[in-house]
């Protein structure tokens, strides 16, 4: 043998010793008859979405409905409602205060037309109400505390009593309300902490003024930070606190940074985001408060929507990752946010430009869209099952349904997420996964199989094979949507013998996420 192929060999086994250390062979075995309870749906209670103007939007509005139909989100949160492109609040030259709801009534009977009803957070200041003229975005959310915190609170309750009269008081009892946003962090709040918990007191007390069954919480800050602070000043200055709320974000540095220049690195660690929620559910349970529910108005793998990681389709896993490594600790864990149609720095140029959404500007399903329509199409009941990373469920006809992912942390160290998410990504080989289904019913079923993964419902890799255009042709958007439409991959008629039993070995690659759905043929 020559030194070239000796060589040759040595490279060849060097390249291939990753894959096969990585490669494993899996078992998820469960049985239908085996019940864990009901399947906890946090997942899609609630989805950000970036301020209510956009909200007045065509396209927009036929996103949100579509991914309501796909996904099944109960509420909806956005920053923006009082600013003043809302148009809610102004001062007359005799000093009178003037309240007008009409774009706020516009956006919301659109919501409550599709079954999609208000987290509302209120916030930010109008002009004529602040007290100074510091702003945040493009779209200059005024940040500052209102000049009188009385008119604040006239403003407040007028809305509520607005909401009240339009909807039906049992109606806006099932809502949330949320006083405004991420106050811990300069860009957002121009007052102190003492100056939020005042902002706070004011707004819980007008709006149950109104009905004392509505919600209201906070503080909805960054970093999950406040949590005991506020329960501490609720209780002692029996201010009302019907849930508290807060963000957290899978990236080990920063927390504001709408264009993406600092560089942002995804955590490694196993814990990024549950452990922020874990703690927090400690710390609840520790306060004069201990029952409250938790809600987490914000969560995603980066806070800026300049972050590639978004759009690529290891997001899909990561986010199905998270979701069951935090499980019931909250009662919601709001995706930040559904649509690219987010104008935070700007009305962006680029077609994929690592946007927050689950869709993109033009209504292109990215891999993460997927992580949240399979959740969608679980059974209601789960089942036991050992496997960390998969949902096993099944109805009451004894069907099953089975979503299971590989979730594998690929980022290399001294690179950030603007360097690496941009490229094609490959997914290496991790083995095999088998799926043991027992407590069949013997006889025929229909096995579809849905997925997500490098080239496999994944639009941006697709995007990133048609040279990254900065514009897209109606072909383009056309061919982009066609790769990525959530609809299985095979669909095949299977029979569970005498013994109740199926099983089915699928090829696993980093980061792919498969749907098995296991329905019996009605003859």
């Amino acid at each position: 043998m020559t030194i070239k192929k000796i060589t040759q060999l040595i490279i060849t086994a060097a390249c291939l010793a990753p894959v096969l250390a990585g490669a494993q062979n899996r078992l998820i075995d469960v049985n239908v008859s085996q019940v864990a309870g009901p399947l906890p749906t946090t997942f899609n209670f609630a989805v950000g979405a970036g301020r209510a103007n956009e909200g007045l939007r065509a396209d927009w509005q036929q996103q949100l409905a579509e991914i309501k139909r796909d996904a099944g989100f109960r509420y909806i949160r956005m920053h923006g409602l009082l600013s003043d492109d809302m148009g809610v609040y102004r001062v007359d030259a005799q000093g009178k205060e003037h309240y007008s709801f009409q774009y706020i009534d516009a956006l919301y009977d659109y919501l409550l037309s599709i079954k999609v009803k208000p987290f509302v957070e209120l916030g930010f200041m109008p002009s004529q109400m602040a007290s100074g003229d510091k702003t945040i975005f493009w779209w200059r959310g005024n940040v500052t505390p209102p000049k009188n915190y009385e008119a604040w609170e006239r403003l407040v309750k007028a809305l509520t009593a607005h909401w009240t009269e339009r909807y039906g008081a049992d109606e806006v009892a099932s809502w949330y309300f949320e006083v405004w946003n991420e106050p811990n962090l300069d860009g957002f709040w121009a007052g102190s902490q003492a100056d939020y918990f005042k902002l706070y007191a004011h707004a819980a007390r007008a709006i149950k003024s109104v009905d004392a069954r509505y919600r209201v919480g906070g503080p909805a800050t960054a970093g999950a930070a406040w949590i005991p602070e506020t329960i501490a000043y609720a209780a002692q200055h029996k201010v009302p606190l019907d849930f508290v709320s807060t963000h957290t974000y899978g990236v080990s540095r920063g927390f504001l940074d709408e264009y993406g220049t600092t560089g942002t690195v995804l955590n490694k660690e196993d814990g990024a985001i549950s452990d922020d929620v874990l703690r927090n559910r400690k710390e609840i349970g520790a306060s004069a408060m201990p029952t409250l529910p938790l809600h987490y108005t914000e969560w995603s793998s980066s806070y800026t929507p300049s972050d590639p990681s978004h759009d690529s389709y290891h997001q899909a896993a990561y986010i199905l990752q998270k979701l069951k490594q935090v499980g019931t600790a909250a009662q919601s864990m709001s995706y930040w946010v559904f649509t690219d149609i987010f104008e935070e720095a700007g009305p962006r140029s680029s077609v994929f430009h690592g946007g927050f959404g689950l869709m993109n500007t033009q209504g292109i399903k990215k891999p993460a869209y997927f992580a949240y329509q399979f959740l969608h199409q679980l059974a209601p009941t789960e089942l036991k099952n050992a496997d960390a990373r998969s949902y096993a469920t099944t109805d009451q006809a004894g069907n099953a349904l089975v979503l299971l992912w590989d979730y594998t942390h690929t980022l290399p160290d001294k690179i950030n997420n603007q360097q690496y998410f941009i490229q094609d990504l490959p997914a290496r080989d991790k083995g095999k996964v088998t799926v043991n289904v027992g407590g069949l019913t013997p006889g025929a079923y229909t096995l579809s199989i849905s997925q997500v993964g490098y080239r496999r419902n994944d639009a941006y890799s697709a995007y990133i094979g048609m040279g990254s255009p900065a514009q897209l042709t109606r072909g383009q958007v056309q061919a982009l949507k066609a790769t990525a439409t959530g609809q299985p991959s095979s669909r095949t008629t299977v029979q569970v013998g005498a013994d109740g039993r199926y099983a089915t070995s699928l090829p696993l690659r980093e980061n792919d996420v498969y749907l098995l759905n296991l329905q019996r043929v009605q003859r």
